[in-house]
């Protein structure tokens, strides 16, 4: 065996995604099991046809989520999307560029760590008064930029293009596999399935978790997880890596 040496893997993201991470733990020597946690959906924002009206006039567009680019850019009408070429972008992490990418568009600003806080730090160096910022998000995406926005005296506009929520469907299939007792790890890639997991599965806290990166770290010990394992680099890759070492 490899790496991780036939450990079953939990996988808990939404189900597109979900197949990404499974074919990475196969390929590394894990066993799989998926359980998406979450579904994520498109959202048409009511300042949406406002916002695309507006485009032209931004300085910058941030993208915090791969999901919030591709969403964008599938509701963006196609005679919209060379304006972008004129628009600054920034990105959390090399995977919402990786989707930026499928478009044809490479980010200008992204930070060294993938996570809200780090991009804000370095956007703030970047930034010129008086610049325009289009801020793209989901429902239940971090504050932290609208926060240190507002802080600063820095105007934004937002636009919500997707939707984050609980798959409530896959209770009893979570409910199973955590009975069988035959998980040897538990993966969050967000908050947000931290929190899925801990309503769905009644708070079962005894396994071993493997968080992307620290808010979904403070998100599992605020849960009660105990056993808790955080990727150096805030990807799936990284949370590979972080196995591999505490097994090996």
């Amino acid at each position: 065996m490899s790496d991780l040496q036939g450990k079953r893997i939990l996988i808990t993201r939404e189900a597109k995604q979900a197949k990404v991470f499974s074919e990475k733990i196969s390929a590394s020597g894990g066993i799989p099991v998926e359980v998406p946690l979450l579904k994520i959906s498109n959202k048409v924002a009511e300042n949406r046809e406002f916002i695309f009206a507006k485009l032209p006039s931004y300085h910058w567009v941030i993208f915090t989520s791969a999901n919030g680019v591709h969403c964008f850019f599938e509701q963006l009408p196609n005679h919209l999307t060379s304006l972008l070429e004129n628009i600054k972008i920034a990105v959390v992490g090399h995977k919402t560029e990786e989707a930026l990418k499928q478009y044809q568009f490479v980010a200008d600003l992204m930070p060294e760590v993938y996570d809200a806080d780090s991009l804000a730090e370095i956007f703030l160096k970047k930034y010129q008064a008086g610049e325009t910022i289009l801020l793209v998000r989901g429902n239940l995406s971090r504050d932290v930029l609208p926060r240190v926005f507002t802080k600063k005296g820095i105007g934004f506009d937002a636009i919500e293009v997707y939707e984050t929520q609980m798959n409530r469907e896959s209770a009893a299939l979570l409910k199973r596999v955590i009975a069988a007792d035959e998980i040897d790890f538990i993966t969050f890639t967000s908050p947000s399935t931290v929190e899925a997991f801990a309503e769905l599965s009644g708070n079962y806290t005894a396994i071993p978790c493997v968080c992307i990166g620290t808010t979904t770290k403070k998100a599992a010990e605020e849960h009660g997880f105990s056993s808790i394992l955080t990727a150096q680099i805030f990807t799936i890759e990284g949370m590979i890596e972080e196995m591999r070492n505490h097994i090996n």
